[in-house]
């Protein structure tokens, strides 16, 4: 039987290791390293069946299974398979939970069993696992205590009342120089590999004595080798001695990484675990952590700057961050703080995070799904219509239906409906709901009357840009105001945060509640709107900028007259348990209308020839009404509302005269250009811009965009008439391109 490793085949005896596999072979897994093949270290790590980061010592050789070393000092190259297996998750409940199953843990789990019938003993070791023992590698200890477990078929979140861990202790590993070198063993990986068989050639050991080996007493000092890497002799302070192979054995220290994992958790410690070991010397050369590749060097530079406690050594220096989580390196650090102070609390061990051993992406994830990118209840409907679905604001959303220029059409001539329950939606309401919205809008809010509703745009402290919406007041409840607020769909997520905060700021007595995923809603849009609705029970519908809460369809609904595609629009916000029974009476209701949902590619340049906005592809971070021609939707003679103070700064004459950045809208023969494209000066010479949003408009026949300009033009003697876009010319328009009076909008 053999395993591929590096390209090159290797025999193995059934049942061992692929470490074990490579020793007897002749070769080492990793490129050097003292291994101690108890899974403590981070010197035999490879590239297993395309995971990385597998300790090979720990992982038993199959038939054909494919071994990619680790290069040196590179970390490994990042793998991603073709496919992915779906992990399988067990949730169990315990009483207690061993963990460990040597002498201490035995006997740690018949005295528990003395007060509990339900307890449970893991190890990873499978000649460990009799009477009762189940195999598993505990990865994790989280706060509950929850332990996490890796098995061959499935990963565990065991949840306890108590946790007993006797996971015993590790070999201490030499720090010096030439520690890197290969040849070198623990003494008890030594034991391992002599016991399968291996002949490891002339053998010196160093620390205590080893019977029947060749000793060197003495401080180690270090280790040579050759040009393979290979250790030849090492070197004491009473003398060297050639070697082919170095064992280590320089005493031990607690194996604690999971006992740092949760701290003040109902978790007790057993065994040699539990035990005071001394520290070793203080490390004077080579590397302490081999796994993030840090020197003692290193830790002086760091200490030197002033990282003086073992926490901060880690995170400046990366000592105990890599795949052994400071099993290995964790005695040497604070061996090094202890020599360096005489602070004991300087120098105490680090919490540890889990996972102690490498797990990959799906063992971490098992038993959870996460989508990132919410889904409206319209959602199955979209696939169904054939909908072209991609990732806007958070959200997946029709990006088309197969053709985007019919969607578009059935909006301008007919009716269409387009899925608009990402916006975002915010009711608020109390004593102080006027004076608080009146402080968040620059715009008036006192005098929208009940039934009506306005455009606002919301600016933070520094006047700049970075969402915009609608106001609307509904009726009054025992004369406390009630307002429903609108929000873009990336800008949802930050609103009810945005507002909560500024209300206790202030003090105000106002309640905010956010209906963002409890309210679907429906764009019905074009100019047979209004006669869709009337058949789906609308008698009255609203006219422009009115709403009224309505039946549609027998779906209880907001309706808001609204604009943002240029034609008559009813936004129908619903229970989003109802959105398919309203989306499917309305598509019935309007088949001999023409009707056709549209997704965002026509909602885009349907928008865009209206020359409305969208906040963040219009926008930039630092975008003030002025930059935008948004002037009008800003009423400076208000007392006071967010970031007025600094528009009274930046529109000090001087300031304005600097300013160079403006959105303008530009028209261009021919198809329009790729949005991002770059916006160059007439004679093609300056970049001054670039395209923010575009279309090739099927009604005008031609180009159209918004453009941001960024230098070189003079506000006195105004916006250049000409550009340069991809070798074509694009000239200065008016927006909006479409419908400039808006009859079609307040039809």
């Amino acid at each position: 039987m053999r395993i591929i490793t590096d390209g090159q085949p290797i025999e193995f005896l059934d049942g061992e290791s692929i470490a074990l596999a490579l020793i007897r072979a002749g070769q080492v897994p990793n490129a050097g390293g003292t291994l101690c093949l108890a899974g403590d270290c981070g010197n035999c790590v490879a590239t297993v069946d395309g995971v990385s980061w597998v300790r090979t010592c720990q992982t038993v050789a199959r038939p054909a299974m494919v071994v990619q070393r680790h290069p040196n000092p590179n970390a490994p190259s990042m793998y991603l398979p073709v496919t992915s297996t779906e992990i399988a998750i067990q949730h169990r409940h315990h009483d207690v939970v061993v963990v460990g199953a040597g002498p201490a843990g035995i006997g740690a789990a018949i005295e528990q069993r003395t007060a509990s019938d339900d307890v449970v003993s893991f190890d990873s070791d499978v000649s460990r696992c009799v009477d009762g023992v189940e195999q598993g590698e505990v990865v994790a200890l989280y706060a509950g205590p929850m332990l996490v477990v890796r098995t061959a078929t499935a990963m565990m979140h065991i949840h306890a009342h108590h946790v007993v861990l006797a996971t015993g202790a590790a070999d201490l590993l030499p720090v010096c120089e030439g520690n890197q070198l290969s040849g070198l063993l623990t003494a008890g990986a030594f034991k391992q590999t002599t016991a399968a068989g291996i002949d490891h050639g002339r053998v010196v050991v160093i620390g205590a004595p080893l019977g029947g080996c060749e000793y060197l007493g003495g401080k180690m000092l270090r280790f040579d080798g050759n040009s393979a890497n290979r250790v030849t002799a090492v070197v004491t302070d009473q003398g060297q001695r050639e070697a082919d192979t170095v064992v280590i054995n320089l005493g031990q220290s607690p194996r604690d990484v999971l006992a740092r994992m949760a701290t003040g958790v109902s978790v007790s410690v057993v065994g040699s675990a539990a035990e005071a070991y001394s520290l070793p010397d203080s490390p004077i050369d080579g590397f302490v952590c081999a796994c993030s590749k840090v020197t003692v060097e290193d830790l002086r530079g760091v200490w030197d700057r002033g990282f003086n406690e073992v926490e901060l050594i880690k995170r400046s220096s990366l000592c105990g961050t890599g795949t052994c989580q400071g099993s290995a390196c964790m005695p040497h650090l604070r061996a090094f703080v202890s020599s360096q102070t005489t602070d004991d609390s300087l120098s105490q061990p680090f919490t540890a995070r889990p996972a102690s051993r490498q797990i990959t992406m799906g063992e971490a994830a098992a038993g959870f799904w996460s989508d990132p990118w919410k889904r409206t209840p319209l959602h199955e409907e979209h696939l169904k219509l054939g909908a072209k679905m991609d990732r806007f604001g958070g959200w997946w959303r029709p990006w088309n239906y197969g053709d985007h220029i019919a969607e578009y059409w059935a909006v301008r001539e007919a009716v269409s409906l387009g899925d608009v329950s990402t916006l975002g939606k915010l009711l608020v309401t109390g004593p102080d709901a006027i004076e608080f919205l009146e402080r968040m809008y620059p715009t008036t809010i006192a005098d929208i009357k009940v039934g009506r509703s306005r455009y606002v745009l919301l600016l933070n402290e520094r006047g700049h840009l970075f969402d915009d919406g609608m106001v609307l007041r509904d009726d009054d409840q025992n004369g406390v105001p009630r307002f429903s607020l609108s929000f873009t769909s990336g800008g949802a997520s930050n609103a009810e945060a945005w507002m909560r905060d500024w209300a206790e700021t202030w003090g105000l007595d106002v309640r905010i509640m956010d209906r963002t995923t409890s309210l679907a809603a429906i764009n019905v849009t074009g100019p047979l709107g209004g006669e869709l609705l009337r058949r789906c029970g609308v008698d009255d519908v609203p006219r422009f900028l009115q709403h009224r809460h309505l039946d549609v369809a027998g779906v209880p609904c907001h309706v808001m007259r609204l604009s943002f595609t240029g034609e008559a629009s009813w936004e129908l916000h619903h229970p989003w348990n109802q959105s398919v029974e309203l989306w499917t009476a309305l598509m019935e209701a309007g088949r001999d209308l023409g009707i056709k949902p549209h997704g965002l590619q026509a909602l885009f340049g349907l928008r865009l020839e209206k020359g409305h906005i969208i906040v963040g592809m219009d926008t930039e971070l630092d975008t003030t009404p002025r930059r935008i021609d948004h002037d009008w939707a800003v009423k400076m003679g208000k007392p006071f509302f967010l970031g007025k103070d600094s528009l009274l700064r930046t529109a000090a004459d001087e300031l304005v005269a600097n300013d160079r950045r403006k959105l303008v809208p530009l028209r261009i023969d021919g198809a329009a250009p790729m949005e991002g494209s770059p916006l160059y000066s007439a004679d093609g010479t300056l970049l001054v811009g670039h395209v923010a949003t575009s279309f090739s408009s099927p009604l005008l026949g031609h180009g159209i965009m918004l453009a941001m300009l960024k230098r070189s033009w003079d506000p006195h003697s105004g916006i250049p008439e000409s550009y340069v876009i991809d070798g074509r010319v694009a000239h200065l328009s008016e927006t909006p391109f479409y419908d400039k009076e808006g009859a079609r909008a307040r039809a």
